[in-house]
């Protein structure tokens, strides 16, 4: 290659400022978009922290991409802002509870969060303690540093059990700190999850409740619009935002996934040196989007877990949009796909769990059927995912691994 070629382009035709268009990217005020009611009542059930009281402990649910944590992370930054006005010292500490699922893990990742070791003289390592190490350094801390403070717990449903939420949620009242408030928001995807509370959990945790709608076709083309400077000016086609805004809304109604389709046609004009962002890279990124929300879905699952997946897709593909399949059905191909791997299978009581986990997280759906005095009551599984989908994605991770 000569040296005069460049290997990188220099200048982006594309996009201005692509961190806009980054999930991680928490927007300005003004690009948060039909949320005002949402964010009103959270602001008023922490309210009291700004002037040294404790908040309203809150769980927030809300379909995937409705802007839960988006508006959590906002107003307990206003919080903080807030109450410093007030003369009171806040914070708060996040926690992604699908990485830190276990009570040690996410107690360290809080600690780590609300501490300043040049100023409490306290450690925090990443491991080596004992999860009562950890709590006691994580008290003195709060009782040294602060007034109040939030813990925002993402995807809450992901932590191994209830152990940390009995801890926080009675910290003041068991006195582990004396001078701080605590506050706990806990973030879900799963309406049904405060079923699987522990009932002392339950009624600490649970003060207030708000449950976050999906967004509609013209709240995501307003967020999607709010985010229009990602891209140089003339580059998106005026057709290019409603056209990804309807066919996110029609399908899951989640703004997430609409900025990633944005994004994703996007790079399809950059690959293809194309000018501008047309209608039909909307479509194109779409498919992309769903095989990249599908495969974070999974990311971390076992083996057999994946297998029950290839199976129950295999019988969607071969069999057409039937209402389901017995779990008999899926059973025996999964033990086709069992030998194909060299691997031996699980028992049949271990494949319903799997199914059933799976039907936590959405990826399924399940239901149950009469069989009548003769076969008695049975269930049937469906994936909520495109079939083809689920094969490539679960195909291309066995071929890496």
């Amino acid at each position: 290659m000569d040296a005069a070629d460049d290997l990188f382009t220099r200048e982006d035709p594309i996009f201005a400022n692509k961190e806009l268009l980054e999930i991680s990217h928490l927007p300005g005020e003004g690009r948060i978009v039909g949320r005002d009611d949402e964010i009103s009542d959270l602001a008023t059930a922490v309210n009291p922290a700004i002037f040294g009281q404790s908040p309203s402990n809150v769980l927030i649910y809300g379909k995937t991409g409705t802007g839960k944590s988006l508006c959590a992370k906002y107003v307990s930054k206003r919080l903080v802002s807030t109450a410093s006005e007030e003369g009171v010292t806040a914070t708060f500490a996040y926690v992604d509870c699908a990485q830190d699922t276990t009570e040690t893990q996410a107690v360290q990742t809080i600690a780590e969060g609300v501490n300043n070791p040049e100023q409490t003289g306290i450690n925090i390592p990443d491991k080596g303690l004992s999860t009562s190490t950890y709590y006691k350094r994580l008290w003195r801390i709060l009782d040294q540093r602060y007034d109040v403070v939030l813990i925002l717990l993402d995807e809450i449903d992901k932590l191994d059990d209830d152990a940390i939420l009995m801890q926080l949620s009675r910290a003041g009242e068991a006195g582990k700190i004396t001078d701080c408030k605590l506050g706990v928001v806990g973030i879900s995807n799963k309406i049904q999850y405060k079923d699987r509370m522990d009932e002392r959990v339950k009624s600490s945790l649970c003060e207030r409740e708000f449950v976050f709608p999906p967004y509609d076709a013209n709240q995501l083309r307003e967020i999607m619009q709010a985010r229009a400077d990602a891209f140089h000016d003339d580059v998106l086609e005026p057709s290019t935002i409603p056209r990804a805004a309807a066919l996110a809304a029609r399908e899951h109604g989640d703004a997430r996934k609409a900025i990633d389709i944005l994004r994703y046609a996007g790079e399809i004009a950059q690959a293809n040196g194309e000018p501008t962002v047309r209608e039909e890279f909307v479509t194109q990124a779409r498919e992309r989007a769903e095989t990249d929300r599908f495969r974070e879905l999974i990311r971390g699952s076992t083996p057999h877990s994946r297998y029950v997946l290839q199976a129950l897709a295999l019988l969607s593909l071969s069999n057409g949009r039937q209402d389901g399949f017995r779990t008999s059905r899926v059973y025996e191909i999964y033990e086709n796909i069992c030998r194909q791997e060299g691997s031996d299978s699980l028992s049949l009581r271990r494949v319903r769990d799997l199914l059933k986990e799976h039907a936590f997280l959405d990826i399924i759906e399940q239901s149950k059927h009469s069989g009548g005095s003769a076969e008695g009551s049975y269930t049937k599984h469906q994936l909520l995912e495109d079939p083809s989908v689920v094969k490539e994605v679960l195909t291309e991770d066995d071929a890496e691994t």
